[in-house]
């Protein structure tokens, strides 16, 4: 509707549920008398800063496509469901841990994010961070109850970042970066509930025996690029690993010898 003023919903103190979507919002301040409020949609306005007062009970707020430069200022303790899609994010640094206790599902597609440092936040189930400049994973082991890690279109070239603390991660989409090596790919040995990966559009997807490859080196895999495994590729993987560790060994029995 064109709005650019919403001082008017001040007095509307009990409102719950607020869709101010597709206006010429710039600022937010009258929402902080709103103290019941539960879910706020913004999206599509000229926002350049998230931050708000604090509101005790706000589960759910979605600022996509506005022209947010930062995290600073978001720290509602209930909040569960953050969306800031396709802004102008260059750093997650702000994101206020202690405050975002309850954070579950951050979604932040489209943005110019380089590093995930500052990014770890103890309830995190889902982290969307597709179509950004990311070339390195930093912070995300405190990410202890992180699920689902979407990364796709970034700019990875190696999987460093990644941790045992992370037990509970299970769907990695890294579609469209730039690892060449299997070795890399190795990396996610540590992660103890990986089911599902995605690499296509990878350099290393183009590579021979490439699904074999992969999974040779992670044989708890359910699903390669959205494919589940079949109980043959599962048995020539494993073939191919055993062949692998043999050469390991006879090689570090060599460079033994030679030490005496």
């Amino acid at each position: 509707r064109g709005l650019t003023d919403i001082s008017l919903l001040e007095r509307f103190i009990h409102l719950r549920y607020v869709d101010l979507s597709k206006n010429k919002l710039q600022d937010l301040s009258p929402l902080s008398s709103l103290t019941q409020l539960l879910w706020l949609k913004v999206d599509g306005n000229l926002l350049t800063s998230a931050s708000m007062q604090e509101l005790p009970y706000l589960q759910v707020i979605s600022f996509d496509r506005n022209h947010i430069k930062d995290l600073e200022g978001i720290t509602h303790p209930l909040l569960a469901n953050l969306s800031l899609k396709e802004n102008k994010i260059q750093t997650v640094l702000g994101l206020s841990h202690d405050q975002l206790s309850s954070l579950q599902v951050l979604e932040l597609r489209g943005n110019e994010i380089k590093t995930t440092a500052g990014l770890g936040a103890s309830k995190l189930k889902k982290l969307y961070l597709a179509q950004n400049t990311i070339c390195s994973l930093e912070g995300l082991e405190e990410s202890e109850e992180l699920e689902t890690l979407h990364l796709r279109d970034n700019k990875l070239e190696a999987l460093d970042g990644f941790s045992d603390s992370m037990k509970c991660l299970q769907y990695i989409n890294l579609r469209s970066n730039g690892i060449r090596s299997f070795q890399e790919v190795e990396k996610l040995q540590v992660l103890p509930m990986l089911q599902a990966l995605v690499l296509m559009n990878n350099p290393c997807a183009e590579e021979p025996d490439y699904r074999l490859e992969v999974l040779s080196r992670l044989p708890q895999l359910q699903r390669l690029d959205k494919e589940l495994i079949e109980e043959d590729e599962r048995e020539e993987a494993e073939k191919i690993r055993q062949t692998r560790l043999e050469k390991e060994k006879v090689r570090t029995t060599q460079c033994g010898d030679k030490k005496e």
